[in-house]
Protein backbone atom coordinates (compact mmCIF):
# COMPACT_ATOMS: atom_id res chain seq x y z
CA UNK A 1 0.00 0.00 0.00
CA UNK A 2 0.75 3.50 0.41
CA UNK A 3 2.72 4.60 3.09
CA UNK A 4 3.17 7.81 5.79
CA UNK A 5 4.09 10.12 2.33
CA UNK A 6 0.73 9.15 0.89
CA UNK A 7 -1.55 9.78 4.25
CA UNK A 8 0.16 13.06 4.15
CA UNK A 9 -0.03 14.17 0.96
CA UNK A 10 -3.92 13.40 1.19
CA UNK A 11 -4.48 14.48 4.45
CA UNK A 12 -2.94 18.09 3.20
CA UNK A 13 -5.28 17.80 0.14
CA UNK A 14 -8.33 17.17 2.25
CA UNK A 15 -7.02 20.23 4.75
CA UNK A 16 -5.72 22.73 1.62
CA UNK A 17 -8.61 22.47 -0.81
CA UNK A 18 -11.47 23.90 1.44
CA UNK A 19 -9.31 26.49 2.33
CA UNK A 20 -8.50 27.52 -1.34
CA UNK A 21 -12.09 27.49 -2.53
CA UNK A 22 -12.23 29.37 0.28
CA UNK A 23 -9.53 31.91 0.02
CA UNK A 24 -10.12 31.98 -3.82
CA UNK A 25 -14.20 32.79 -3.54
CA UNK A 26 -13.82 35.02 -0.53
CA UNK A 27 -10.81 37.30 -2.05
CA UNK A 28 -11.59 40.52 -4.44
CA UNK A 29 -15.45 40.13 -4.21
CA UNK A 30 -16.10 43.70 -5.39
CA UNK A 31 -14.94 43.46 -8.66
CA UNK A 32 -15.44 39.54 -9.06
CA UNK A 33 -19.28 39.25 -8.49
CA UNK A 34 -20.33 42.69 -8.72
CA UNK A 35 -23.17 44.04 -11.01
CA UNK A 36 -22.83 47.30 -12.37
CA UNK A 37 -25.76 49.56 -11.36
CA UNK A 38 -27.79 47.24 -9.36
CA UNK A 39 -28.31 49.42 -6.30
CA UNK A 40 -30.23 52.56 -7.40
CA UNK A 41 -28.76 55.83 -7.12
CA UNK A 42 -29.78 58.26 -4.57
CA UNK A 43 -31.72 60.01 -6.81
CA UNK A 44 -34.01 57.92 -8.44
CA UNK A 45 -35.01 56.87 -4.92
CA UNK A 46 -38.05 57.50 -3.20
CA UNK A 47 -37.44 60.18 -0.50
CA UNK A 48 -39.13 60.06 2.47
CA UNK A 49 -41.28 63.57 4.16
CA UNK A 50 -40.18 64.81 7.10
CA UNK A 51 -41.59 68.10 6.94
CA UNK A 52 -45.02 68.74 7.73
CA UNK A 53 -45.91 70.06 4.64
CA UNK A 54 -44.29 67.82 2.90
CA UNK A 55 -46.16 65.17 4.44
CA UNK A 56 -49.35 66.83 3.80
CA UNK A 57 -48.69 67.30 -0.09
CA UNK A 58 -47.60 63.67 -0.16
CA UNK A 59 -50.79 62.85 1.13
CA UNK A 60 -53.01 64.83 -1.13
CA UNK A 61 -50.73 63.30 -3.89
CA UNK A 62 -52.04 59.69 -2.75
CA UNK A 63 -55.39 60.64 -2.17
CA UNK A 64 -55.91 62.63 -5.97
CA UNK A 65 -54.05 59.13 -7.46
CA UNK A 66 -56.41 56.82 -5.59
CA UNK A 67 -59.63 58.88 -6.79
CA UNK A 68 -57.56 58.49 -10.06
CA UNK A 69 -57.89 55.53 -10.11
CA UNK A 70 -61.80 55.02 -8.77
CA UNK A 71 -63.37 56.86 -11.18
CA UNK A 72 -61.10 54.98 -14.22
CA UNK A 73 -62.74 51.72 -12.45
CA UNK A 74 -65.70 53.13 -12.54
CA UNK A 75 -65.62 54.23 -16.02
CA UNK A 76 -64.55 50.82 -17.17
CA UNK A 77 -67.34 49.35 -14.86
CA UNK A 78 -69.90 51.56 -16.83
CA UNK A 79 -68.36 50.81 -20.03
CA UNK A 80 -68.58 46.68 -19.71
CA UNK A 81 -72.09 46.79 -18.10
CA UNK A 82 -73.01 49.23 -21.92
CA UNK A 83 -70.99 47.17 -24.18
CA UNK A 84 -73.67 44.12 -23.67
CA UNK A 85 -76.85 45.74 -24.43
CA UNK A 86 -75.40 47.66 -26.90
CA UNK A 87 -74.56 44.27 -28.42
CA UNK A 88 -77.82 42.94 -27.58
CA UNK A 89 -79.53 45.66 -29.61
CA UNK A 90 -77.21 45.59 -32.78
CA UNK A 91 -78.07 41.97 -33.17
CA UNK A 92 -81.41 41.34 -35.06
CA UNK A 93 -82.98 38.55 -33.03
CA UNK A 94 -82.86 35.16 -34.91
CA UNK A 95 -85.36 32.82 -34.85
CA UNK A 96 -85.01 28.87 -36.21
CA UNK A 97 -88.38 27.55 -37.38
Amino acid sequence: MGGLNLEVFKFGTYVMFPIGIMFYFGTNLDNRFAVKNFWPKPEECNKLPYDRDEIKAEYERIVARQKLRMARKMDEERRLAEAPADQQQQQPDQHHN
